[in-house]
């Protein structure tokens, strides 16, 4: 018996068309790709975090049969096949119980396959720890008391400095009671400024910069409620915090990873969001709704 090849006009372009597409066929393959075509319908989140040779040994079949399998809907190759997985899971749709064969398949790849492993094995662990660990009630209470303060100082500096400016202009584009600091000066400047009706949200992480600290122990001394974000539970910002949050850094190379920070404050951001008396929504459409008619956004490529 002969697999179909070539029947359809076009590849399906999402794995639920591609799965639909592969059951269609099954009547018309040999046995073989019938059985790897099985294989894959029953165990289609495999596709994305398994070599082709480790699908092949788990369907029992030849590597060369999934590639049979993948031109009988149309893909001139099983990778092309296995593409549409692979982009609908880095949208978020791979299991943490699949990392572990979702990491050896890219530490397969040639030149700086373990090198990319081993930075996405981190990123995961990061985030995975920090979700974990992470308080609902910490992070309601943190945006609650962000919203209702006067000003709501963010402070950071070195590879916090990022950090901080991003959290303030995005939160600005519905709030207004966000910015950044340090402004023209230096941090402690800034603090000196501030009264008990305000907020400072502070980051540092190890080694961890002294400006922060100080600072941070001049607003604790002034009344001023602190948000946290640090590395770790020993960092001289966890003491005299309101709310402190600890993130996990860890990372293959000689700096620490920002991952799971930069997944924190956006998790405050949308606390803060989901608590706001204002219209968000509409406040963020207005906000690019201006930037669109005054020329600052273009949709066009020319």
């Amino acid at each position: 018996m002969s697999d179909i090849v070539g029947t359809r006009l076009q590849t399906p372009e999402d794995p639920d068309s591609i799965l639909q597409s592969l059951s269609a066929t099954l009547e018309g393959l040999s046995p073989q790709v019938r059985q790897a075509a099985v294989y894959v319908l029953e165990n289609p989140g495999q596709i994305a975090v398994s070599s082709m040779r480790s699908v092949a040994d788990s369907a029992r079949v030849k590597p060369n049969t999934l590639v049979r399998m993948a031109r009988s809907v149309g893909f001139p190759g099983y990778e092309e096949f296995r593409e549409p997985f692979r982009e609908h899971a880095a949208g978020g749709t791979v299991s943490f119980p699949d990392r572990a064969r979702f990491l050896q398949d890219l530490g397969e790849a040639a030149d700086g396959g373990d090198l990319l492993a081993q930075m996405a094995g981190a990123a995961l662990a990061n985030t995975e720890a920090l979700f974990a660990g992470i308080s609902t009630g910490s992070l309601a209470a943190a945006a609650e008391l962000i919203n209702g303060a006067r000003r709501a100082c963010v402070l950071g500096v070195g590879t916090a400095k990022p950090l901080a400016e991003n959290f303030a202009y995005v939160a600005g584009m519905a709030l207004d009671n966000v910015t950044a600091i340090p402004t023209l000066g230096l941090a402690i400047d800034d603090v000196a400024r501030m009264t008990p009706q305000d907020v400072l949200v502070a980051m540092t992480f190890k080694p961890f910069r002294v400006e922060i600290v100080e600072a941070v122990r001049l607003a604790a001394s002034r009344g001023i409620p602190i948000v946290a974000v640090t590395d770790s539970h020993a960092s001289p910002l966890v003491p005299p915090a309101a709310h402190a949050f600890v993130v996990p850094d860890n990372s293959p190379l000689p700096f620490s990873s920002n991952v799971a920070a930069v997944a924190l404050l956006e998790t405050l951001l949308a606390f803060m969001f989901a608590r706001a008396s204002a219209d968000v929504a509409g406040a963020i459409d207005r906000f690019h709704a201006t930037r669109y008619a005054a020329g600052i956004y273009t949709d066009s490529a020319g």
